[in-house]
């Protein structure tokens, strides 16, 4: 007994990606010698038979010519069949739906906080900026403790008062003091 599932000719059509003529034809010449006829569902081939006649199992199959497009009737296994794999093809595309979107909600986290970490560098070089500059405005700026620092002299002719022509008339060195005189 094989260990294998037995097969109808539709079905070992389908599973080789040949027609089914092409499986009667080789049943009828010899090639499947397993082939047996069951009451229920007609003719049945060991998949082993199928291997052994140098069959692929799941191979493509070509359209099946015997019966108008349209007119084959299909057994309720395969349409339930169809609806399952469809259900699954849908739950498989939500699936994978969610892990792209999860995906590119990642990337989206990731370059966020990439985008975030330059900032705060370059706020806090700002920052410092900042503080360097507060303390150079603090350091030029006159306090109660510091005097302002004198302006450089620089001798010069100074009119009177009155508006009147006159000289700046210099003192010794003792007296600190200038006079105008008068012209």
């Amino acid at each position: 007994m094989s260990s294998r599932p037995m097969l109808t000719q539709r079905e070992a059509a389908a599973a080789c990606g040949v027609s089914r003529t092409t499986i009667r034809r080789r049943r009828e010449a010899g090639d499947l010698p397993g082939a047996v006829q069951d009451p229920v569902r007609g003719w049945v081939i060991p998949v082993d038979d199928l291997l052994a006649a140098g069959l692929r199992l799941h191979a493509p199959s070509p359209p099946d010519k015997t019966a108008p497009a349209g007119t084959q009737e299909r057994p309720v296994a395969t349409v339930a069949e169809e609806q399952s794999t469809a259900a699954l093809r849908a739950e498989l595309e939500r699936v994978r739906h969610e892990h792209a979107l999860a995906v590119a909600q990642a990337e989206h986290g990731r370059l966020l906080a990439q985008a975030e970490a330059h900032l705060r560098e370059q706020l806090g070089a700002r920052g410092e900026h900042i503080a360097d500059l507060q303390r150079a405005l603090k350091a030029l700026m006159p306090t109660l403790e510091r005097p302002v620092l004198a302006q450089p002299s620089v001798p010069r002719q100074a009119q009177p008062e009155d508006g009147s022509a006159g000289s700046i008339e210099e003192e010794p060195a003792g007296g600190g003091r200038r006079r105008w005189r008068r012209t």
